[in-house]
């Protein structure tokens, strides 16, 4: 099992991230400790030196992380087919404990990576490194978790065993479940979009005011997280609803498959992406007015929230239309 490809190319990005990411924190800490821009000795020179070093790479790492999110994910659902009782990424996930806290770990490393990303192009900006100490400081934060997310990974495609009964989304996305896909599940249908049409509409009318004033973009990041968690329940107690034509269908991992035309890739793409730029947008901004930063430093964040407001609008476009063509009545 582990010896597929999609597995082993996942592993290794996960076994790269890791070793970069060690090599980066022990960096890291001796810059925190070290780092001083007046100075003009040897050892301070060598530093601005291998920081342009350690940052290209471990950018290159955190960016292949974050593509394999979505390769793990489609990767999950693909494998479905070999166990018992799997009918998409759910039930292979389920397959051992370390399946859902694997994917638990990997979008958190997915939404840090992005963070670090934003800051360290933001740092680029600036001719005297405004942003050094703190992405440091971030990576310091990351490494352990791209460790876990690693371990987790690795422990979960180890315990794939084609044997063992799984079992699937139609019993973890029900309200006779237990946990918290239940209580998703069990959202009104109605309160659910009404409350996605209201955090759309807060984020939007958020993010434009962030992008004709240049402030506010800290709101703007809380209101994309908030956005992201009503979309995720939306998508579980009504939009998978529509997609399915099915009253009793909650998943939000089929939506992925052919045969809905991988119309969960137009949802979680933009989401997602939307998000980790919001959140990006929240970490850089108290730093416009650094000395280098703000001339620069004002246009990015205007067209990051252009980018982010483009994502979120996108999602509730896709829900718009998966409803639309949709031939389940659920109200009236």
């Amino acid at each position: 099992m582990i010896f597929r490809t999609p597995i082993l190319t996942l592993l290794l990005v996960s076994a790269l991230a890791i070793l970069v990411a060690l090599g980066a924190a022990w960096f890291g800490q001796r810059v925190l400790r070290q780092w001083d821009l007046t100075s003009g000795s040897r050892a301070q020179l060598l530093m601005e030196r291998r920081t342009e070093l350690i940052s290209t790479l471990f950018a290159m790492v955190m960016l292949a992380e974050a593509v394999a999110l979505f390769l793990f994910v489609f990767n999950a659902d693909r494998m479905a087919a070999l166990f018992v009782g799997a009918m998409c990424a759910v039930g292979t996930l389920n397959v051992n404990p370390y399946g859902f806290p694997a994917l638990y770990a990997k979008i958190g490393v997915f939404f840090a990576a992005a963070v670090w990303l934003v800051m360290d192009h933001v740092d680029r900006l600036g001719r005297d490194y405004p942003l050094t100490r703190a992405k440091y400081a971030l990576v310091l934060a990351i490494a352990p978790l791209v460790i876990v997310a690693g371990g987790l990974e690795l422990a979960w495609y180890l315990g794939l065993k084609t044997d063992v009964i799984t079992s699937c989304c139609s019993k973890l996305f029900t309200p006779a479940n237990a946990g918290i896909s239940d209580e998703m599940a069990a959202v009104d249908p109605a309160l659910a979009l009404w409350a996605l049409a209201g955090a759309q509409v807060l984020v939007l009318a958020l993010g434009t005011f962030a992008a004709k004033t240049g402030r506010g973009h800290g709101l703007f990041a809380l209101a994309g997280a908030v956005f992201f968690a009503v979309a995720l329940t939306a998508m579980v107690s009504v939009i998978a609803l529509y997609v399915y034509e099915n009253p009793n269908h909650h998943c939000p991992f089929c939506i992925l498959k052919p045969e809905y035309g991988y119309i969960g890739y137009a949802f979680y793409i933009p989401l997602f992406g939307a998000t980790a730029l919001a959140l990006g947008l929240g970490a850089v901004a108290p730093f416009k007015r650094r000395g280098s930063l703000r001339a620069p430093l004002p246009p990015v964040l205007r067209r990051l929230t252009l980018w982010a407001m483009a994502g979120f609008a996108a999602y509730g476009a896709v829900t718009l239309y998966a409803i639309a063509r949709s031939h389940l009545i659920l109200f009236g």
